[in-house]
């Protein structure tokens, strides 16, 4: 009996996936608008927000950059402070050694 439900069990999941899989398979109808006068003044007003949106692109490329710079310079400081503690570790190292010996 077990079988038999397995069975069930498989094929119900087989035939939803079916259905969702025909169903990502339609596209959804593209509707294009024909060009008109109108259309190309309006395409004259979209030029000005894009120049503005290319202004901001460029800001915040260099405010990027800016942090970018900072990062690095933050990263070698912190660099240095590891190969300085490093150093330290490896002389209180010797000092054990040579407090066990003495």
């Amino acid at each position: 009996m077990d079988g038999m439900r397995q069975r069930l069990l498989f094929m119900s999941i087989f035939a939803a996936m079916s259905i969702f899989a025909a169903k990502a398979q339609s596209p959804a109808p593209i509707v294009v608008q024909a060009a008109s006068a109108a259309t190309v003044s309006s395409a004259a007003t979209v030029s000005a927000p894009a120049a503005q949106d290319s202004e901001a692109l460029q800001a915040a490329l260099k405010s990027l950059q800016e942090i970018k710079t900072a990062n690095d310079e933050t990263l070698k400081k912190q660099e240095a402070a590891l190969q300085q503690l490093d150093e330290l570790q490896k002389a209180a190292d010797q000092v054990k050694i040579f407090g066990k010996r003495g």
